[in-house]
Parts: C-alpha cells; structure tokens; sequence
C-alpha cells in the first residue's frame, strides 16, 4: 500500500488544521482499504485525488469543513454519508466538520461501488447502458 501513496497528498495533508488533517488521513486510510489498487495524485495544481480506472474521491479543507467529493453520483450511499450535491450530475460530497464521526466502514463501502463502478467503464456508461 506505501508504494501507492503519494508524498504531496502528505504535504497538501500536513497544511490543514490538525482535525481536518486526522479525518483527512482517516479518508485516506479508507479509500485504500477499499482497494490496494488505489493510487493517489494531484490535480488541479495542489488537491488530493485517489484514482483507480477513473477518479474515485478528493479532498480538499475549507475553512470550517473537509469536503471529500465523491466522483460517482450514482453510487449507492445506502448509509447516508453524502450530504451535499444530491442531484448533481457528476459528483456529490461528504463534508466532515470537527467533531464528527467518521462511519469508515460505510465510507469502504461506498469506495468499493464507485471502484465498482469505474472499472465497469464508469458511472456514465451505467446510466446510459
């Protein structure tokens, strides 16, 4: 699993305040059980993304919140973690605020079906197959 993670997603890690930087690195943790497969990068110039035949979930701290966007919006969330971007057409979020508690094995869940899903050929050709 080491060799899949990517020193800059601890750097872009290590700038958030230390709540965000625990859930940050719990998300983390989890998007990788979900897959050992799983890679990390950077895109759009510093945010964190985890990949795996297509994007699979950001990262990105604000200055209240950890926004973890979800890149699947028909994956099922049968737990309720998502709870921003209902009805978006390409992504929907999960924010996290200081003190929340964070469900990881629902999070695993929710990973392994938009995996799932990327490695059918992803969530668009779902819908439109």
């Amino acid at each position: 699993m080491a060799e899949r993670r990517d020193s800059r997603v601890d750097e872009y890690i290590a700038t958030l305040p230390d709540w965000q930087g625990k859930l940050a690195e719990r998300v983390r943790d989890s998007v990788h059980t979900a897959d050992d497969e799983v890679q990390e990068t950077i895109k759009r110039t510093r945010l964190p993304y985890f990949v795996l035949d297509g994007n699979i979930c950001a990262l990105l701290g604000t200055k209240d919140h950890l926004n973890v966007f979800i890149y699947d919006p028909i994956a099922p969330d049968p737990h309720g973690l998502i709870n921003q971007g209902h009805g978006n057409t390409t992504a929907r979020a999960i924010q996290l605020w200081d003190g929340d508690v964070l469900n990881e094995p629902a999070l695993v869940e929710l990973f392994r079906a938009v995996i799932a899903n990327n490695r059918a050929g992803g969530w668009r050709k779902q819908v439109s197959g």
